[in-house]
């Protein structure tokens, strides 16, 4: 019987991409999709009948982990694999701590999801080979996490450099932003070359960090 899958993602290009990856594999029956956190519960609550969710983490509304904690307490029978751009220590943490079943990063695989999936399924956890490794991390030196939370020197972005970050932390392309922003990809590419500086960081990924770190974002 095919593993009955729902999707929370609020993304319209990143779900119909993960929906396609989905779509490749016989044994995988994709049902339904929540914009965020708080449609996928009411969604559930007319159809649980489902094996796993793939969460999203950074959504409106209602995130990811809150959700996924909600969801855990009325139906633990469901499994929740979080697939986010997000593989800073606090988000794996917090997902752990809610009761996600796996965490794998948006840039997986069409290959690595099905795995991912297959592995849940059969009472395993699904990670992304960098995510196990900083789970072990944070779980034999939980000073260290402890120590990142000490407040950092405040940085200001400017409305524009915000919007482009948020953007970017849905996994979103320069190209997009630009259309999305009405601007063009050599003006987003501006912002983020500033949105760096101020940061203190050299790429993409780092950047998305840093702004959740520093609740920018």
């Amino acid at each position: 019987m095919p593993i009955k899958i729902a999707i929370a993602e609020d993304n319209n290009l990143l779900a119909q991409a993960l929906q396609e990856k989905l779509s490749f594999f016989d044994n995988l029956n994709y049902k339904f999709r929540g914009v965020n956190g708080k449609e996928l519960i009411d969604l559930l609550e007319k159809d649980h009948n489902i094996d796993i969710v793939l969460m999203d983490i950074q959504m409106p509304e209602m995130d990811g982990i809150t959700a996924t904690e909600i969801i855990k307490k009325k139906h633990p029978q469901i499994k929740i694999i979080m697939i986010t751009v997000f593989d800073d220590d606090e988000n794996i943490f917090n997902a752990i701590k809610a009761g996600a079943d796996g965490y794998l990063l948006k840039d997986s695989n069409t290959e690595e999801i099905h795995s991912g999936i297959l592995n849940v399924m059969k009472g395993g956890a699904a990670m992304t080979p960098t995510i196990a490794l900083r789970t072990l991390e944070f779980l034999r030196y939980p000073e260290k996490f402890t120590a990142d939370k000490i407040l950092l020197d405040e940085v200001k972005l400017t409305k524009r450099e915000t919007e482009i970050l948020t953007q970017l932390s849905k996994g979103l392309n320069y190209n997009q932003i630009a259309e999305n922003l009405f601007i063009s990809p050599s003006t987003v590419r501006k912002h983020i070359e500033n949105t760096y500086k101020k940061l203190q960081v050299h790429n993409k990924m780092e950047a998305v960090q840093e702004g959740m770190k520093r609740n920018l974002i």
